[in-house]
């Protein structure tokens, strides 16, 4: 190629240091080309990388793998919010198991039974319902740790039952009315306490009355009030 390139000229010295000089360019211009290539498939592997782990991260989120964190208190908007994504789980995946995993200090009756009265019926709809609690389940999330299939509780978690607490207000029937509610609902809840464990209705009520009743995941395993500590 050299020596085609030279022809008449091959024995001219400025001609061979000028063609010298151009291969020598475009020897470094290959190689700055195949640097740059290198690099830019590095980046790509980089990138892939990235693209995959992130990938992962995402997959690994507890919504892939219908688990919800309840770690607020029990009122109308964390419950909405639980419902909301149970929902997602129940219409996209009918019967798939489904974990709520509860952390929370109790709440609003209402609130709370309208949860438990969904994961009743998403039992009844073919999903098996785990429940569990890493921290504490209190007051009505103590309850709603009683509404899955298997209930689960986290070995330094704490489960606490007490009587329910109302502010009535207003006129004296009023107040009647409020505090026949709260019996009501009250009989309802030792009934929930007494089918899923070892304890009568008037065990619960002499053990709670007037205070709270703290129960270790030891206590709470031996009275049946859950299925598995771990």
């Amino acid at each position: 190629m050299a020596d085609e390139s030279l022809g008449k000229f091959a024995d001219d010295p400025e001609v061979k240091l000028a063609l010298i000089k151009k291969l020598e360019a475009e020897a470094h211009k290959a190689e700055a080309e195949a640097l740059l290539h290198e690099e830019v498939r590095r980046e790509q592997a980089v990138a892939a990388r990235q693209v995959e782990r992130v990938e992962k991260e995402t997959l690994a989120n507890d919504k892939f793998h219908q688990t919800y964190v309840f770690d607020g208190s029990v009122g109308s908007g964390t419950v909405s919010n639980c419902i909301k994504q149970l929902t997602v789980w129940h219409r996209n995946s009918p019967g798939c198991p489904i974990e709520i995993i509860f952390n929370s200090p109790g709440g609003g009756i209402i609130d709370g039974m309208a949860l438990f009265d969904y994961i009743q019926f998403l039992r009844r709809e073919g999903h098996t319902i785990t429940t569990s609690t890493l921290g504490m389940a209190a007051s009505m999330a103590g309850v709603l740790l009683q509404a899955g299939d298997t209930r689960v509780m986290g070995r330094e978690s704490v489960l606490l039952l007490h009587e329910a607490s109302f502010i009535a207000l207003g006129k004296v029937g009023e107040v009647e009315d409020t505090m026949e509610l709260v019996k009501k609902l009250m009989t309802r809840i030792k009934r929930i306490f007494a089918n899923r464990s070892h304890l009568t209705e008037r065990q619960i009520e002499r053990r709670w009355r007037r205070k709270d009743w703290w129960l270790d995941s030891d206590e709470a395993l031996k009275l049946g009030l859950v299925d598995e500590v771990r």
